[in-house]
C-alpha cells in the first residue's frame, strides 16, 4: 500500500483548460495544475448612473495564487483579494470561501467609470480576462414640444419613453404639479404602460382648464421629463396638440418606433 501511494504521488497529470490567450496544454504533478478562468461567465456589462454593478470573474485551480481586479485605463489597482487598494470606496471585492468566484462591486457608479477592468491572477507570468463595463445615462423623454396647448373638451394624450435603460423599468409614474396623478379624483384617466417597449402613455380625456399645468413622467431607472400643458378654451395656439385626431397618434408612435429602434437595444 505505501509503494501504491508513493506511485501515485508522482503521477503526472495532463491538463487542458481555455484560456483567454487560447487553448493550453499542460504536464505536471496533479497538485500544481495551473489556474485557469472559466470563460462562461459574462464579459460585458451596461449599467445607469448611480445602479450598482456587479462584475463575476471565475478562477478555476486557483490555489494558493491571488485574484486582483485592475482598471486597464489607468493600470490602477483596485482590489487584491478581498482588499480594496484604492481611496475610492465605491469599488470592493467579495469572494465566498470554497467558491471560484471573484466579484467586483462597483457601487453609485458614474460615466467616468466607463472602461475595460480586467480580472488578474498572480502566476509568472500573470493572466489576465477583460471586462467592459459602460456607464450610461438613462432619460426619459415625452413626445412631442415641451409646452403643449390643448382645446377645452379635447383629450390630454401624452406618451413617454424611457431611452438607453439596460433593463426595462419595474414601473413608470406620472406626476402632476409634483404629485403622483390621483385617479379616483378625476375620471377618464388612463394609463398604459409597455415595460418591454419602455413606454408609458398618459390620456385624459375631455380635458378642461384646471387640467393645466407641469406633467411629469417618472420611470424607476431613468431621470424624468416633463411637459407644460396648458388647456385654453378658444382659437388654437400654433402649437396645440389636437387632441383625439388619428394624425397625432400615428405621429407619436412613429417617433417612437424610431427611437426604440435607435436605443432600444443599447
Amino acid at each position: 500500500m505505501v509503494h501504491r501511494n508513493a506511485f501515485c504521488i508522482r503521477i503526472n497529470a495532463f491538463f487542458v483548460a481555455d484560456r483567454a490567450e487560447g487553448v493550453t496544454e499542460y504536464s505536471g504533478p496533479y497538485w500544481n495544475l495551473p489556474p485557469y478562468f472559466d470563460n462562461s461567465s459574462r464579459r460585458e456589462y451596461v449599467t445607469t448612473v448611480g445602479q450598482t454593478v456587479h462584475l463575476h470573474c471565475r478562477v478555476r485551480n486557483l490555489g494558493d495564487r491571488s485574484v486582483s481586479w485592475i482598471r486597464k485605463r489607468d493600470l490602477h489597482i483596485l482590489t487584491v483579494g478581498i482588499l480594496t487598494y484604492t481611496n475610492d470606496q465605491r469599488f470592493q471585492s467579495f469572494h465566498m470561501d470554497g467558491s471560484d468566484e471573484w466579484t467586483l462591486k462597483v457601487r453609485s457608479p458614474q460615466t467616468r467609470d466607463t472602461g475595460i477592468y480586467e480580472c488578474q491572477v498572480s502566476t509568472e507570468p500573470k493572466i489576465s480576462l477583460a471586462y467592459q463595463l459602460s456607464v450610461v445615462v438613462s432619460k426619459a423623454k415625452i413626445m412631442g414640444n415641451s409646452e403643449l396647448y390643448i382645446r377645452s373638451g379635447s383629450d390630454i394624450n401624452l406618451t413617454c419613453i424611457a431611452l438607453q435603460t439596460p433593463e426595462p423599468p419595474s414601473f413608470i409614474y406620472w406626476y402632476r404639479e409634483g404629485s403622483v396623478i390621483n385617479y379616483s379624483q378625476r375620471g377618464g384617466i388612463n394609463v398604459v404602460t409597455e415595460k418591454q417597449t419602455r413606454t408609458s402613455r398618459l390620456l385624459i380625456a375631455k380635458a378642461v382648464p384646471e387640467d393645466s399645468g407641469n406633467y411629469t413622467c417618472s420611470p424607476s431607472n431613468s431621470d424624468d421629463a416633463s411637459v407644460f400643458v396648458h388647456v385654453i378654451q378658444g382659437e388654437q395656439p400654433a402649437a396645440m396638440q389636437h387632441g383625439g385626431t388619428s394624425r397625432h397618434y400615428v405621429r407619436q408612435w412613429t417617433l417612437v418606433m424610431i427611437l426604440l429602434c435607435c436605443f432600444g437595444d443599447r
